[in-house]
């Protein structure tokens, strides 16, 4: 052998040396390639766009009630706790509720929105549950509601902003900050007033003034019956505003996201509606600009933390998007969002 192959061989067993007793780090693993879904659309209404992402179910088997229908049927309740970023939720049903973070709740000392994705499990007791308030200021009855529980969950985050607030800074004044900036695109795209005089910091009020109702209308009217009751492989969907691609969701289960839809629908509409420009010309966008979208994370920057139970978050970040992904046990994926920075 060589002086030079003799060098280079001894470099490379100290240096696996090393790694094996711990005196340097392994060499980084390639990223796990991101998983493809086949598109259906483009489904249009006026600046927003919608692909459906149809892929398989990666929970089998398994029905999950929405944080909405749960409340409705009394199979749930979340309890103020009167901590602004913990509720409490219990489960009193036999039922599994699926809570995503961006659900906002109404009532209580103050509306929230949960900040992480949860499965609650059937008879579980109180769990804690992460949450930011939507509702700066209030923290006594409005009208006739009850202060110790919430009443409902119609609505979710309505725009990246937001979200990001919620999910990547994890900050309350950020959240606060894009509940007014929200309110405020909303007032000028309806050319109303939209803070209610019940409480003008709700965002939940807001998202049921009659102004904006009426002019999600159209949006709604035109979408939410795309999603096709042949399409039974639907997983989620990818979102664009103006043009671009802002976003994407994909759930556990098929069953999962179209109980979900309505909800979706609707805050997207009121994206939409919030960036919405009388002398934007709008271009087609194409599938591959989807594709692109949903490849582009997964050079990102990763971390990994536990949330709830045996529930964990991996968040991927670069330069242009933020990929969060929740895992429960044995990696099964509960849900995959995508958002542009």
């Amino acid at each position: 052998m060589s002086g030079l192959r003799l060098h280079l061989a001894c470099l490379a067993l100290l240096a696996l040396t090393a790694v094996s007793f711990g005196l340097a780090p392994p060499p980084a693993a390639a990223p796990a390639p991101m998983p493809k879904y086949e598109l259906s659309g483009p489904f249009t209404h006026d600046n927003l766009t919608i692909f459906f992402l149809r892929g398989e179910d990666q929970i089998k088997g398994k029905k999950l009630l929405t944080l909405d229908e749960a409340l409705k049927e009394k199979k749930v309740i979340v309890h103020e706790t009167k901590n602004v970023n913990e509720l409490a939720i219990e489960n009193v049903s036999g039922e599994d509720v699926f809570v995503q973070a961006g659900d906002i709740v109404k009532g209580g000392q103050q509306d929230r929105t949960i900040a992480l994705d949860v499965i609650v499990p059937g008879k579980s007791g109180r769990l804690p549950l992460s949450s930011f308030c939507v509702e700066r200021g209030r923290w006594s009855a409005r009208g006739g509601e009850d202060t110790r529980a919430f009443s409902g969950s119609a609505n979710a985050l309505a725009n990246k902003d937001l979200k990001l607030a919620c999910r990547g800074a994890r900050s309350q004044s950020e959240v606060w900050k894009e509940v007014m900036n929200t309110q405020d695109k909303l007032k000028q795209s309806v050319k109303a007033e939209v803070q209610a005089p019940a409480s003008a910091t709700s965002l939940q009020l807001t998202l049921e003034h009659k102004k904006v109702l009426e002019s999600l209308q159209g949006y709604v009217r035109k979408l939410e019956p795309a999603l096709d009751a042949k399409m039974t492989d639907v997983v989620g969907y990818a979102l664009v505003v103006n043009g671009k691609v802002i976003s994407a969701d994909v759930y556990a289960t098929a069953d999962l996201f179209r109980k979900l839809w309505p909800k979706l629908v609707r805050a997207s509409a009121i994206e939409a509606l919030g960036e919405k420009k009388a002398d934007l010309k709008l271009t087609a966008v194409k599938p591959e600009a989807v594709t692109s979208f949903l490849a582009e994370v997964a050079t990102g920057k990763r971390t990994e933390r536990k949330t709830v139970r045996e529930l964990r978050e991996v968040q991927l970040e670069t330069a242009k998007n933020f990929y969060f992904e929740t895992l429960a046990e044995k990696n099964a994926v509960v849900r995959r969002s995508y958002i542009a920075k």
